[in-house]
């Protein structure tokens, strides 16, 4: 009994309690990452998502139970992919690329529009209780939201940057790559395991890029809130 109360005093308590606070900003994310890419590709002429039940902001239609679990353990992943059928734009090759680049810019939004108010962020922080709470939340919000913004963007398939640079190729090349699309994961894993440690590239650019995101706010937040 003496041994298990000595490993239940040893817990980590305080990273029990960051990764369960960090769940709802990143189902929230995720959720908006997901469902710009359905609307978008709706908008352009396919339903394809919309017939799927994805045009939602309910989290458990998106959820990939690998995807999320990465994100909540390292901060990157990725969610269910949206299903969508380019033979219903009309031009389909700039209608995927439309559709793709749709999410990373609808987490770099959500994170503009949640550092404008880093004033009454950092306010909150200061505080205590409920407080506290709320300014954490929505740091962490803007944090992962360009987090997964800059992780998509990476042009491997099959994140959402690789539909991008796709489009520029000669409709031959283009086919061809989209079919072995999936293999790009293995690459993907071991770009992961390296660019994602703390010292990885990757790594430090996301953080530089949220350096960037607080920097250029911080100028209109001060004059809506200073």
């Amino acid at each position: 009994m003496d041994g298990l109360t000595a490993i239940w005093q040893g817990l980590d308590w305080s990273m029990l309690l960051n990764m369960l606070l960090s769940v709802i900003p990143i189902l929230f994310c995720l959720t908006i990452h997901e469902l710009a890419h359905g609307a978008v590709a709706y908008a352009l002429g396919d339903d394809t998502a919309k017939r799927a039940g994805r045009l939602t902001l309910n989290p458990i239609r998106h959820i990939d139970p690998m995807g999320f679990l990465m994100m909540l353990v390292a901060r990157f992943g990725w969610a269910k992919a949206v299903p969508v059928d380019m033979r219903n734009f009309k031009r389909p090759k700039a209608g995927m690329a439309i559709t793709a680049l749709a999410g990373p810019m609808s987490n770099f939004l959500l994170a503009a529009l949640i550092f404008l108010f880093q004033i009454p962020i950092v306010r909150l922080l200061q505080g205590d209780g409920i407080g506290f709470i709320v300014g954490d939340l929505l740091r962490l919000t803007g944090m992962i939201s360009i987090f997964l913004g800059v992780f998509n963007l990476l042009p491997i398939p099959p994140l959402d940057g690789s539909k991008v640079l796709f489009s520029l190729l000669p409709d031959r090349h283009y086919l061809w790559l989209m079919r072995y699309e999936r293999y790009g994961f293995f690459l993907l894993l071991l770009l992961m395991f390296f660019g994602m440690r703390e010292d990885g590239a990757i790594r430090t650019f996301m953080n530089s890029a949220v350096t960037w995101f607080i920097e250029i706010t911080a100028g209109p937040s001060a004059f809506l809130f200073g």
